[in-house]
């Protein structure tokens, strides 16, 4: 991304913080793995969405004066010629600015002393991302630590949860992030195509997914948006498998749920298809089921609907398709053949951090969402999902995976 998009991705924030306050956001810290051996860093999502940084230990900070103005710094890792030997070259003042749009650079040894003085003058308020659900998690720990210790040694200062505002704007995807996310769509699907192409009875879980990374480093993505899902088999039956183990055989389904991540923006692709290259009849009738569903919801979404009511489309649809394909009788039954939600945005994460009011909010032009169709039929042996990615426009949506063979005749000929 361009550092206007970060630039203006803080106005947008900056706007709705209250005067007299200083927003901080951390970039976090790898965790300890084992030993002396730490997990790699994960730059904070929020914290590069807004800054283009993706360097341990940074915090941005920004002060909103009582007249409503704003300026901001970025604390950084020092340059550490010892430090950077073992463990690669930190991001100097003038790249931080040209990858931040933010001029102010300084040591993050001066962070703290930087935030005492502001308190001493006066500063009434510290806005943080207090994502509740991961407290005692990394990255936003430091925000939950920062929070308790200002608490305690300032407790006439408030501490404000920005959270809200943050989810509020990743919900809306700019044009550079659309942009970025139909590149990455490309490249997911010459991923998947490269594990169709290399299908054979008796190939391991793991020897698909060499295929798909390989697709993918080819390109330029060393690592997927998010831990691949590849199966096959019985294993397809467990929704977030990352066994990677099992050994596929003819008359096999293969289910793979996977996503690149291009310019910060992750897609998430799901695709079931028969390893031998052709659908059997049981395969076929309820792969149909569930493309007739994904079709019609991408000819019927549009703004105006409320979210809920992609999960509750997908799931009255499916079951029609399946009734009629003689399947399942009643409604009340569905959930023996339909496991999980039909709907999550994506983005910036996978399951991307928005806000849909609890499925009230109303679809907008600029949303990304999954539209997930997957059909459990354990007695057959059968277990796949059809997963696409959907932007709503202006008067409907797009289906932005469709680069992706999604047809029995489209997979089939590929295959062949």
């Amino acid at each position: 991304m361009e550092k206007a998009f970060h630039q203006q991705n803080r106005q947008e924030l900056y706007r709705s913080l209250p005067a007299g306050s200083v927003l901080l956001l951390f970039s976090g810290r790898a965790p300890r793995k084992t030993s002396d051996e730490d997990y790699p860093f994960f730059a904070d999502r929020s914290f590069l969405y807004y800054t283009g940084i993706q360097q341990a230990e940074s915090v941005l900070m920004a002060v909103k004066d009582a007249g409503g103005s704003t300026s901001e710094k970025l604390f950084m890792l020092p340059p550490d010629a010892h430090a950077e030997r073992w463990m690669g070259r930190r991001l100097r003042p003038e790249e931080t600015e040209a990858l931040s749009a933010v001029g102010d650079i300084r040591s993050n040894t001066a962070f703290l002393s930087n935030l005492e003085w502001m308190i001493d003058r006066g500063l009434s308020a510290v806005c943080l991302d207090l994502d509740r659900r991961k407290v005692d998690e990394q990255p936003v720990r430091q925000a939950f630590q920062l929070a308790a210790w200002l608490r305690k040694h300032y407790p006439a200062v408030r501490v404000e949860n920005v959270h809200g505002l943050i989810r509020n704007q990743r919900t809306i995807k700019k044009p550079c992030e659309i942009e970025a996310m139909r590149y990455a769509e490309t490249i997911t699907a010459e991923g998947i195509k490269a594990m169709m192409r290399a299908a054979r009875d008796g190939i391991m879980e793991y020897q698909l997914k060499a295929e798909f990374d390989y697709a993918l480093a080819q390109r330029g993505v060393l690592t997927p948006g998010f831990p691949s899902i590849v199966s096959a088999g019985q294993n397809n039956f467990c929704i977030h498998y990352y066994g990677y183990q099992g050994q596929a055989h003819d008359g096999d389904m293969v289910l793979n749920d996977v996503g690149a991540c291009w310019d910060g923006e992750i897609n998430d692709v799901s695709r079931g298809w028969p390893l031998n290259g052709k659908f059997s009849d049981r395969q076929k009738l309820l792969y149909q089921c569930a493309f007739n569903t994904s079709n019609h919801m991408f000819a019927t979404l549009k703004p105006g609907l409320p979210m809920s009511h992609v999960d509750e489309e997908i799931r009255r649809f499916n079951f029609e398709q399946l009734r009629d394909a003689g399947v399942c009788a009643r409604f009340e039954d569905i959930g023996t053949y339909m496991w999980h939600g039909g709907a999550h945005h994506v983005g910036y994460d996978v399951h991307d951090v928005v806000d849909v009011d609890g499925g009230r909010r109303l679809l907008e032009p600029g949303m990304v969402f999954c539209v997930d169709v997957g059909i459990y039929h354990e007695e057959w042996g059968i277990g796949f999902r059809l997963e696409d990615n959907c932007l709503v426009t202006e008067d409907g949506c797009e289906n932005l995976s469709a680069v992706t063979p999604r047809s029995i005749q489209e997979i089939e000929d590929f295959m062949a």
